[in-house]
């Protein structure tokens, strides 16, 4: 399928954004929720941010305290057999590849606001920084979707008893809403639908069972957007293909003619991330239509290969201008980019293959 990658991309990277604190440097500025408002485009973007060290022996966590409402820092050395040091993002318990003692970065939610979808003015100080008790590990992965008036931005906030999806919503893009969680751990790619659907709101989410299952994609719905139920599973991962690992959802869904389209990621067993898309029912979104056989985007540029975690594509909003689908991505847990694709292009994909 043809693609067109901006020019620009990265079209915002770390060295463009001012740390929050002095003391700390950004690693990353990726995986922005997408938004439109008063004529600009707005990326809502995962910042992620990690203490300075001098000292190489040294390791650093930085931990989020709500009851003193203070950001703590954790020092470890990095000979202390107690802890594995070798993934760059977590710091697990030293012969126990699941367990999970600390992150080495704290992520929040910055502003980026553009006239043209590809230059992009980012705000000086957070837009949503860690508050509560269920985010002391930070903030992560928005999505954003407008009903009415009402913007309701969604992400995955970390803490010590998991990771769940929390909500919160503006009018004017100043004044926040909190609402709590919405899925409890552990759950996150949650992804409201813009309309009602026969008087019920709906939502993918991605719960990661422990015992039995994988991390797959699953339908709720709701009365009012705070207590999900109806829980049905939508579609899993397919053994051998580009999304046998995990899967996701990416960007709010698509209403088309053909049903709602959704642009979900696909990690394969050996963690490379692509996205490709899924086609649901109109009136009843438990029913697929038809799904990708093969990504509509994976990693192949530089700045996509190779970053802090490389060869990902990853998606939590796009732009629909007539045929025209504008998809943000984030790359290589690093980086922001844009990718042009045809909407009736990824319709004909699908309905050419038809794979569930």
């Amino acid at each position: 399928m043809k693609t067109y990658r901006y020019e620009e991309n990265p079209i915002i990277t770390p060295e463009d954004v001012v740390p929050h604190r002095e003391d700390f440097e950004v690693i990353g500025a990726f995986n922005a929720g997408v938004a439109e408002y008063n004529g600009e485009i707005l990326m809502l973007l995962r910042v992620a941010e990690r203490p300075i060290s001098d000292d190489p022996s040294i390791v650093k966590a930085p931990i989020f305290n709500a009851k003193t409402n203070k950001l703590e820092i954790i020092r470890l050395s990095a000979d202390d057999e107690r802890y594995d040091f070798t993934d760059p993002r977590t710091i697990r318990y030293a012969g126990e590849p699941d367990s999970f003692a600390y992150l080495t970065s704290l992520s929040y939610l910055r502003l980026a606001r553009s006239k043209d979808g590809r230059h992009f003015h980012i705000e000086p100080d957070p837009f949503i920084y860690p508050s509560r008790d269920l985010e002391t590990y930070g903030i992560e992965d928005p999505r954003i979707t407008q009903i009415g008036d009402t913007y309701y931005i969604y992400y995955s906030a970390a803490s010590s008893v998991g990771v769940g999806e929390s909500l919160v919503s503006t009018k004017n893009w100043q004044n926040v809403t909190y609402h709590g969680m919405i899925f409890a751990p552990e759950n996150k790619d949650v992804l409201i639908f813009p309309e009602k659907i026969n008087g019920k709101y709906y939502a993918l989410h991605r719960p990661v069972p422990k015992s039995v299952g994988s991390p797959e994609i699953w339908l709720a719905e709701s009365d009012n957007l705070l207590y999900w139920g109806n829980h049905k599973h939508l579609i899993g991962l397919r053994p051998g293909k580009w999304d046998d690992g995990r899967i996701g959802g990416g960007a709010v869904p698509i209403k088309t003619d053909k049903g709602w389209l959704e642009l979900y990621h696909g990690a394969s067993t050996d963690h490379r991330y692509c996205m490709g898309a899924v086609l649901v029912d109109l009136e009843d979104p438990s029913k697929v239509i038809a799904r990708s056989e093969f990504p509509l985007l994976e990693p192949e540029a530089d700045y996509e290969v190779n970053g802090f975690f490389g060869n990902v594509v990853f998606s939590c909003g796009a732009i629909v201008e007539g045929d025209v689908v504008k998809m943000y991505y984030g790359v290589a847990d690093t980086s922001m980019a844009c990718v042009e694709l045809s909407l009736q292009g990824i319709l004909d994909s699908l309905f050419t293959m038809k794979t569930i």
